[in-house]
């Protein structure tokens, strides 16, 4: 990961993406020692993802953006730079990214407020409005506020937020004035990403099977296209039988046993076997003992347990580290 590289490391990371004629041109206003050391850390590198180039863009375009001295229009400059190095359609996720991450004071604070403040909150807006804010919390946090939220208004929300084709920069300026006032941006040539299907799919995903089941049925009477497309884009704990046999290996080696044991009590059979294949023919002996030796769990905490290692599988997809996809994916 980026967050592992020393600086020397990070600049080569970012030489390296500029592409050599850019790079040759950075590389002559530096002194012989840094470029040595520079050097070094270039011949060093290896195995280079493109999640470690994503990272390290980040962190030096934040960096540039909070050079207001700089006296430059540094969006503007932002977005040049990272087109004229990298193309325009490479450029594209990574400034909306950068843009995104780095809102204002109302929406920095409201990321930082409890689910139940949040909650209070988005039912005194207008529901566009609360669906802009539940899109821009996070997964988790998001299905926190929903759970707190009245029945009647969760499918709406849900539907508002499958439906959004992204937040103009000026609305999401517009939101952060109008969270930073009631609590106490920067403008890309799109809109942000915020919203839509896979959005909406994640908040069910973070939700208790009840309740997101209650908000798919709700939706489906309304709208059985849009329920079907927010279904099918839900990666649920029996998906799990879908992950390669490396990815499933990572996943296993990040779970604690304690969790799995609980999760695995309302698994399938398929699911099981494809656990206890990608282990240890030891581990998994012991694994189905215990499983077969445990006591009776209450639904709700199977159900938790699940949404754990369901969580925890999203920040490993998320990061680069596994794929979500099946055996079919394997490179021979």
């Amino acid at each position: 990961m980026a967050r592992d590289l020393n600086q020397a490391e990070r600049a080569a990371l970012f030489l390296f993406a500029l592409g050599e004629d850019r790079a040759a041109s950075v590389l002559k206003h530096m002194e012989p020692k840094e470029v040595q050391v520079i050097g070094f850390a270039m011949a060093r590198l290896a195995d280079i993802s493109p999640v470690m180039v994503d990272d390290v863009l980040e962190e030096i375009i934040i960096a540039i953006k909070n050079l207001t001295s700089l006296g430059i229009d540094s969006d503007g400059y932002i977005q040049k730079v990272l087109i004229d190095a990298l193309g325009k359609e490479k450029a594209k996720d990574i400034i909306e990214r950068i843009f995104a991450s780095s809102g204002g004071k109302g929406i920095d604070q409201l990321k930082c407020m409890d689910a139940l403040s949040i909650s209070d909150l988005v039912r005194l807006e207008h529901p566009q409005i609360g669906a802009i804010i539940l899109s821009l919390l996070g997964s988790a946090k998001a299905a926190e506020v929903m759970l707190r939220l009245p029945k009647n208004v969760r499918s709406d929300l849900l539907v508002r937020i499958a439906t959004l084709q992204g937040i103009q920069p000026a609305a999401l300026r517009e939101l952060d004035d109008i969270m930073e006032k009631q609590l106490s941006g920067s403008e890309t040539d799109k809109a942000t990403t915020h919203g839509g299907i896979d959005v909406a799919a994640n908040i069910l995903n973070f939700m208790d099977n009840a309740a997101s089941n209650s908000v798919l049925a709700s939706i489906s009477e309304s709208n059985a296209d849009l329920a079907l497309k927010i279904q099918d884009k839900m990666f649920v704990f029996e998906d799990l039988a879908s992950l390669s046999a490396s990815n499933m290996q990572t996943v296993l080696r990040e779970i604690p046993t304690g969790t799995l044991l609980l999760a695995l009590r309302g698994a399938s059979e398929e699911l099981k076997e494809k656990i206890y294949s990608n282990m240890s023919r030891r581990a998994a002996e012991i694994l189905r003992d215990d499983l077969e030796a445990s006591p009776p769990a209450k639904l709700a905490e199977v159900e938790g347990a699940q949404k754990d290692i369901l969580g925890r599988v999203k920040q490993l997809a998320d990061s680069g580290e596994i794929q979500l996809g099946s055996d079919s994916d394997e490179f021979i």
